[in-house]
């Protein structure tokens, strides 16, 4: 699977955002999707995951009534739609694949994109 980020840009807080994932490959649905974050300095961390048929989603606590993940698999795409964005959410995006339910760890995905950047002004 190859995947291929965008929809990145700068804003200013309180915009929003959408970022897209566009995979390759007919077998996109079978893998959970998994969207992270890796600011300046800073790890990569967990942002959210959506499993293989959209039914089942789950958020890092910094994002979550703020950002909706959703995936559309006849188009082989996962969103991430990021609303009353902050400063601190500020990073380069990366979307992931992964075949294992539940995976938030960076070493859990076997996919990955090559980054949009975020940047929200204050």
């Amino acid at each position: 699977v190859q995947l291929q980020a965008s929809g990145g840009g700068l804003v200013q807080a309180g915009d929003s955002l959408r970022l897209s994932c566009a995979a390759s490959g007919r077998t996109f649905s079978r893998y959970y999707m998994g969207w992270f974050r890796q600011a300046p300095g800073k790890e990569r961390e967990f942002v959210a995951r959506i499993s293989w048929s959209g039914g089942s989603t789950y958020y890092v606590d910094s994002v979550k009534g703020r950002f909706t993940i959703s995936r559309d698999n006849a188009k082989n795409t996962v969103y991430l739609q990021m609303n009353s964005l902050k400063p601190e959410d500020t990073a380069v995006y990366y979307c992931a694949a992964t075949t294992y339910p539940g995976a938030t760890m960076t070493y859990e995905y076997v996919y990955w994109g090559q980054g949009t950047q975020v940047t929200v002004s204050s």
